[in-house]
């Protein structure tokens, strides 16, 4: 693992094109910290996003993730820093055409794995964590929404990330599902690894002791703790 911050922004400017989304962004997240990240649809929760995981490219300011510095990121680097991210979305984008097995194991193939016993066994584990254990067999169709994204989140788990990046995982979901999948978010955080969620929905961040982020007017905005209740 990383030593240090998994991740440190400082005085970073954020662009879509030419477009500056996000101006002056500092942030450090720690490990194991879980970390709400806030703010309307388009103020740019998921391009900060896209810098982290090295989907939009870091021209201005400082930027480190998973120990890789986001202003020198190569092309041939962005597969081994995904490693070391899981990234859970808010439509699940999982594979119709394959049961949850077969979505897992070719998350493993597509990342190296090669050891076939290695690779039923890690997706054994990772559905385990999930709730999910004895729904291997099963086509994503046959599940309901929060377990699409149990699994989607159990995908993020496969190859041990230190960082899970949550964009707008609860979106498709109801409140009850929404509750559940706050909880699994928040227990990864508690082995270990830092999660930031992203959400424009607010009503359930008093749930939880977390830190509160936000993207606003083109600013990230550190709210501090939110205190359950």
């Amino acid at each position: 693992m990383s030593e240090g911050p998994i991740i440190m922004l400082a005085s970073a400017r954020i662009f879509q094109r030419e477009n500056l989304v996000l101006n002056n962004v500092d942030i450090t997240v720690h490990k194991g910290e879980f970390l709400y990240l806030i703010g309307r649809t388009g103020s740019g929760k998921s391009s900060l996003m896209r810098v982290l995981y090295g989907d939009l490219p870091l021209t201005e300011g400082e930027g480190f993730c998973c120990g890789f510095d986001l202003r020198k990121l190569k092309r041939a680097q962005v597969p081994y820093l995904r490693r070391k991210i899981g990234i859970v979305f808010q439509d699940f984008q999982l594979l119709s055409d394959r049961s949850v097995n077969e979505n897992l194991l070719f998350v493993l193939k597509a990342t190296g794995w090669v050891d076939r016993k290695k690779m039923d066994l890690r997706v054994h584990e990772v559905l385990e964590k999930v709730g999910l254990a004895n729904k291997g067999y099963k086509m994503p169709h046959e599940l309901s929404g929060g377990e699409q994204q149990r699994v989607s989140i159990a995908r993020a788990l496969l190859n041990d990330p230190e960082l899970i990046l949550a964009d707008e995982p609860t979106g498709n979901l109801d409140p009850e599902t929404t509750e559940e999948i706050l909880d699994l978010l928040f227990a990864i955080s508690q082995s270990g690894r830092s999660v930031i969620m992203a959400t424009h929905d607010y009503t359930h961040m008093k749930k939880l002791n977390t830190r509160v982020v936000r993207c606003e007017d083109g600013k990230l905005l550190e709210l501090g703790v939110v205190n359950a209740v």
